[in-house]
């Protein structure tokens, strides 16, 4: 019987940096230099190393390449909950114009965070810009010089932002729905009891503003089942309602269930309209009249910004650091 050889019993040995240097008679860092096509090498040095790379089957690490390249290429996208429809339009719009200057995305929901102050701080460590929904109380201020575009910013903020314009679509649905001879309209508003969010309490104000005072319901939940349970409250505290002023389209798909259930006819007995534009409302019936957002402007926007500032084009805060988009009303079946 032969024996094998040592050699043929064990796993072929891969070729690493310094076997590649030795082969060629070069140091690691010319090797290095070679490999990534670095300026400061002689041409046939670099042909001498890559013959010995080919002869070798030698490949580099990612891991390796990513030290020596450190050029920026990955944007963190932070959002509330994806099964929410309005992130994952947000979350495509924005991979889809990263793809286009040859970023990729990480995207990480708060939700599912035990701590969402970790949370940032542990996406912040893997990219090279951040956007999303971000807030000083779960540790914005504590990610240094970190290219950083907060979405629906608010004038004065630390950070690069979006600022979502939405004050005069909502005066032109307001007016739409006095129009439509609506008198007793209700808000149905997304937050913790007390304040009002800001859309709604623009929705609010600008009903004063025409003489009437519009009752609201608040829940706290931000989604359909809670949008649904919203206005079977705003039915049985407010009978003569006409027209719901929903936070959103999904708590707008919320109220159609539940008054589709109760027999109401919308928009005959009562109106609805939500906010967002989602191309959800386009799927129930009726049809959905909301206040849409351009989502794929927003994210050109935000992604523009956060790539400028990383290049070092664009200042970290400050009004350089800010974009403005609008809503714009979109009259559908339920109004």
């Amino acid at each position: 019987m032969t024996a094998r050889s040592k050699s043929a019993a064990t796993p072929a040995h891969r070729a690493t940096i310094n076997d590649v240097a030795a082969a060629a008679g070069v140091s690691r860092q010319t090797v290095t230099r070679a490999m990534n096509g670095m300026p400061g090498i002689n041409p046939a040095t670099k042909d001498r190393v890559l013959t010995a790379a080919k002869r070798l089957r030698y490949r580099p690490s990612r891991f390796g390449r990513g030290l020596v390249k450190p050029e920026p290429h990955t944007l963190g996208l932070v959002v509330d909950d994806l099964t929410n429809p309005y992130y994952p339009e947000l979350a495509s719009a924005v991979i889809g114009e990263a793809a286009k200057q040859g970023w990729n995305v990480i995207v990480a929901e708060k939700i599912h965070a035990g701590d969402r102050e970790e949370l940032l701080s542990e996406v912040a460590g893997q990219v090279d810009a951040l956007l999303g929904y971000l807030n000083d109380s779960e540790g914005l201020d504590q990610l240094g010089d970190l290219p950083c575009v907060q979405f629906d910013s608010e004038p004065g903020a630390t950070v690069g932002g979006i600022e979502q314009d939405f004050e005069p679509a909502m005066a032109d649905l307001v007016d739409h729905l006095l129009d439509r001879g609506v008198r007793h309209p209700v808000l149905l508003d997304i937050s913790p009891p007390g304040p009002l969010s800001r859309r709604g309490q623009c929705f609010v104000d600008l009903m004063r503003a025409r003489g009437i005072e519009p009752p609201v319901t608040q829940v706290i939940e931000n989604s359909m089942a809670a949008g649904a349970a919203g206005s079977q409250a705003i039915l049985q505290d407010h009978p003569g309602t006409d027209a719901i002023m929903a936070f959103n389209d999904v708590a707008a798909c919320g109220t159609l269930k539940t008054l589709r259930r109760a027999g109401i006819d919308v928009p005959g007995q009562i109106k609805v309209a939500g906010f967002d534009g989602l191309s959800l409302g386009t799927y129930v019936s009726p049809q959905l009249t909301t206040l849409a957002l351009d989502v794929q402007g927003v994210a050109a926007a935000a992604v523009g910004l956060a790539l400028g500032m990383a290049a070092g084009e664009i200042p970290r805060s400050g009004p350089r650091a800010r974009r403005r988009v609008s809503y714009r009303l979109v009259v559908r079946e339920s109004s």
